[in-house]
């Protein structure tokens, strides 16, 4: 549950800081004190959009954080896989804060450790429903019935499984499509992948061919260099006709220190070590040798290397570098021969989209099914709560109807009310007044609050187009349900404020040209006084407020 909330420069709140407790809260005060900012800021907190405008006139940046305490066992799963483990030495504690900045930067954490507003959406949606005047509407959305339908069946394996199937059909039916291309269009795609495939095979491309080519030009035209080097440096080896070369003068001082050694000792060592440098030498030479003759080349291999660079270029320039080039090939010669197996694989593909079609198909009767039994438990259940809600006159339907397959089944779902005995159903978007529209949705809200382990509801102005006798049985209901999960109510109403377990006033006040609002909770005498002002405005008498105590006292609260 919402144990505290705290905000900061939100509005027309500098700074205010609410305790909420178990049951049923209430929130009071005059219009435009700030009530509809508190749902704002609750929403902020959760992760949903939001403006900086929402941000206090003056000030740079807002921030609003929101404790929850012994939150459900689907909200703990939840922090637990996004890696946020909650308090456990507080029951499962959980943290909520958001800092929302004039430069449209966001700061989010949870339990202290930074998050994203995703991770914050993901948490927030487990552990606060929030019901306010635009769900109302919602309700006259056609769309909407089947998900309201769907969380009462308890079928989520079967939604699945469909969705699913279904997926699974979609991919072969887009498959399918493209499969069918009219046949003119086959041919065009083919000539061009034929000469595609036959303009790279001609190519003959090879990985690393043109880095090999660059080299070898590059050789080519510095031959002349090449040669000298080469040339020079074997005539230092060898010698020539009018010189003799470093071998054959290594030979001469290893047989003159040869002849020494038997008179002069390590003369003998160093004539080895010697000759072994001439063997070395002797090596080198006849590689420098080699070398030589292999730099020699024939004047047309450069105008060879620069046509086949220049054809290795225009097909880099059409496909890319070789192993791109390549890798398309190896896709045109694929792409070619489906086109050239068309027919036979358009018949594959036909007996895949059929099949996966029937599979799904049988899969949304399945829960067509589950919706027609789901649909009387539904109307059923909500039938109660309206009649206790004072509406024992209207009945609520569900119209199931047949259609195409589409991602959520095969049939339609549309709620229809009959608001008199005898009256046949019609679309509840045609007939319900606004009064009437809070209460269905209150009663659906209340049967589907006993499926969803969701520990907070807030309902936001709950009591539009209601008052008197239908207003004190809406407060009965919600402090009803507020036995089970917390509730939190934002009401003009003195006949639900009176049912409240806690009640707390939000107040608007005026100081140094400054507005500033305030959210302070109420004791019994003080309750009083708010429920009269509800009740007749600003001039109290004592009759209203004997009044307001009755409420109170007929709730069950006293002095």
């Amino acid at each position: 549950m919402l144990s505290k909330l705290y905000i900061e420069n939100i509005a027309v709140i500098e700074r205010a800081e609410i305790d909420f407790s178990r049951g049923f809260n209430v929130l009071t005060g005059e219009t435009g004190a700030g009530k509809s900012i508190l749902v704002d800021s609750i929403n902020a907190v959760l992760g949903q959009r939001t403006s900086r405008e929402l941000i206090r006139t003056g000030a740079d940046r807002a921030f609003v954080s929101a404790e929850f305490e012994n939150v459900s066992p689907a909200a703990l799963r939840e922090l637990t896989d996004l890696g946020f483990e909650p308090d456990g030495e507080n029951g499962g504690a959980v943290m909520l804060r958001r800092e929302i900045r004039a430069d449209g930067k966001n700061s989010v954490r949870i339990n202290d450790r930074p998050a994203s507003i995703s991770d914050l959406r993901a948490v927030g949606r487990l552990l606060i429903n929030i019901h306010g005047q635009h769900e109302n509407q919602a309700l006259m959305s056609v769309e909407r019935h089947r998900k309201y339908l769907d969380s009462m069946g308890g079928y989520d394996d079967k939604l699945t499984a469909f969705d699913s199937l279904y997926r699974a059909y979609a991919t072969a039916a887009r498959e399918l499509s493209r499969m069918r291309t009219d046949d003119a269009e086959k041919a065009r795609r083919a000539d061009m992948l034929r000469y595609q495939i036959n303009e790279l095979e001609s190519a003959h491309i090879a990985v690393g061919e043109t880095d090999a080519l660059r080299k070898r030009r590059s050789a080519i035209e510095n031959a002349e260099r090449i040669s000298a080097a080469l040339s020079g440096a074997h005539l230092l080896l060898n010698g020539g006709d009018d010189s003799d070369g470093a071998l054959n003068m290594l030979q001469q001082g290893a047989a003159m220190l040869a002849e020494i050694s038997p008179v002069c000792e390590g003369a003998g060592g160093l004539a080895e070590r010697l000759s072994s440098m001439v063997y070395e030498l002797e090596d080198v030479a006849s590689e420098l040798s080699a070398m030589n003759e292999e730099s020699e080349f024939n004047p047309a291999e450069l105008d060879e290397i620069e046509t086949r660079l220049e054809a290795l270029a225009r097909i880099r320039r059409k496909y890319g570098d070789e192993p791109e080039a390549l890798a398309f090939l190896e896709q045109a010669r694929a792409e070619l021969n489906a086109i050239e197996r068309s027919d036979e694989l358009l018949e594959e593909i036909t007996r895949k989209a059929r099949e996966s079609y029937h599979r799904a198909l049988q899969a949304a009767e399945e829960l067509t099914q589950l919706r027609k039994a789901a649909a009387e438990k539904f109307c059923e259940a909500v039938g109660r709560e309206l009649a206790f809600l004072d509406m024992p006159s209207v009945r609520l339907a569900v119209d199931i109807q047949p259609c195409a397959l589409h991602l959520y089944g095969a049939d339609s779902v549309e709620f229809l009310i009959s608001a008199n005995p005898g009256e046949p159903p019609k679309p509840i978007g045609k007939i319900a007044s606004g009064g009437e529209l809070s209460r269905i949705m209150l009663a659906i809200k209340t049967v589907l609050a006993d499926i969803d382990d969701i520990d907070t509801m807030i309902f936001d102005e709950v009591d539009t187009g209601i008052s008197g006798r239908a207003a004190h049985k809406v407060g009965v209901k919600l402090h009803e349900v507020s036995r089970s999960r917390q509730i939190i109510c934002i009401t003009h109403l003195a006949q639900m404020a009176a049912q409240a377990d806690t009640h707390l006033l939000i107040k608007k006040n005026v100081s140094g040209g400054r507005t500033y609002t305030s959210v302070t909770p109420l004791s019994f005498e003080q309750r009083k006084q708010e429920l009269a002002r509800i009740n007749g405005g600003d001039v109290i008498t004592d009759a209203m407020l004997q009044t307001a105590e009755e409420l109170l006292n007929n709730a069950g609260f006293f002095a």
